[in-house]
């Protein structure tokens, strides 16, 4: 049955509310056929910042990434979110149609009654809250098959895996953008329509081939023809592969309708040591400085900060020394990274432990707040380090 004028105005005197002070519109609230037999686990509510409502009404996509082993993220074009059911003791009511007081307000209403069907009903809604992209299992994706160069065993063989930009897309909890800026920071890039990473001693055999160039035609670091460079270097290598190799190292530009590159002399020589460290276990810091020097093209000068996040120095030691620690070999999670860190040394400086938590680092969070959270501070001969927060097994 549905509620007259004078059934609505007698509850009114009941809970002696005044008419006058109330919108002439009323709601009346029925649940419908298909509310009554609904459950309230048949209808999920998200609650989205302003900001996403504005993507979702200009057309664009909102997707839900993660496999069945993998807690659920929700990504727009550019941003990840972690997705968290969030309960309410208010039943929350879906009314399609409903308008709201403010929208009741700028239309001209009578003293009417609004009957209004109920078509669901929850008790939770989910929530979004920002988080960091889950990247790591892009690289190593991309490490069971990488490019070693066209003529490699790899490439005659069909049973490696290789992933599409959508196949990508599908399995890795990010944004599209997020995705595409990590690729980039792998230097991946695309072979064929799939995308590769090219395999470290192959990547150094392209740059090795760049530097020598450069030194034996005396140009200047920072401007590299790249029209001349694939003249010269394409019967040894293909050309899109010397291309690639001078945008990972270098920076693209144009000068009087030519294409030129400033090479990186940092990320030239962080490259080289990498070379230099990934066969040693542990390298004699003097020693490896001095053939790190000597190693690096001719002009470039090597210094131990062109290593943050790739190397890690033991200056305890005697002699002192210097291995390889990569950041992106660390844990993705927040704790896993502090416990594999503190498993590694016990007591760090801020600037020893800072290149290995820096990505950890939140919109708004710093590498202070992270350290107050996971380690506990103390003072050693006159300098603050840093140790584990909870006893490590």
């Amino acid at each position: 049955m549905k509620r007259t004028r004078e059934e609505v105005d007698a509850t009114l005197h009941v809970a002696k509310l005044n008419a006058a002070e109330l919108l002439p519109a009323v709601h009346c609230l029925a649940f419908g056929p298909r509310a009554s037999g609904a459950a309230a686990g048949d209808f999920c509510l998200l609650e989205l910042e302003p900001a996403l409502c504005q993507q979702l009404e200009a057309g664009h996509s909102l997707v839900i990434r993660g496999d069945k082993d993998e807690q659920a993220v929700l990504c727009s074009q550019d941003k990840t979110y972690d997705l968290k059911i969030a309960d309410t003791s208010n039943m929350l009511l879906f009314i399609p149609g409903c308008k709201t007081p403010d929208q009741l307000k700028t239309e001209e209403t009578q003293c009417n009654i609004i009957h209004t069907e109920i078509f669901g009903f929850s008790n939770n809604y989910w929530e979004l809250r920002r988080c960091r992209p889950k990247l790591k299992k892009l690289k190593k994706l991309l490490m069971q098959n990488s490019y070693e160069g066209p003529d490699s065993q790899k490439e005659k063989d069909s049973d490696h895996p290789k992933y599409t930009t959508a196949d990508l897309l599908d399995q890795i909890q990010a944004s599209e953008e997020e995705i595409m800026t990590q690729l980039q920071v792998l230097n991946a890039c695309e072979i064929g329509g799939y995308w590769r990473i090219l395999e470290f001693d192959y990547e150094m055999k392209l740059l090795n081939h760049i530097t020598q160039l450069v030194d034996s035609e005396s140009w200047s670091f920072s401007k590299v023809p790249l029209n001349t460079c694939l003249q010269e270097l394409g019967p040894l290598e293909p050309a899109e592969m010397i291309e690639h190799c001078l945008k990972c190292y270098g920076k693209e530009y144009i000068d009087e309708g030519e294409v030129y590159f400033e090479l990186n002399a940092d990320n030239i020589c962080r490259a080289t040591a990498q070379m230099l460290l990934q066969n040693a276990v542990k390298f004699n810091l003097a020693e490896f400085q001095e053939v790190w020097q000597q190693s690096v093209p001719e002009g470039m000068v090597t210094r131990l900060d062109q290593l943050k996040g790739l190397a890690l120095v033991d200056r305890h030691t005697r002699p002192e020394i210097i291995f390889l620690l990569k950041v992106a070999d660390l844990p993705e999670d927040d704790q896993a990274r502090f416990n594999s860190l503190f498993s590694l040394r016990e007591k760090w400086t801020e600037e020893d432990i800072a290149p290995y938590i820096q990505d950890l680092c939140g919109e708004k969070q710093t590498i202070g707040a992270l350290l107050t959270k996971y380690s506990r501070s103390s003072m050693q001969n006159g300098v603050k380090v840093y140790n584990s927060r909870r006893p490590l097994s």
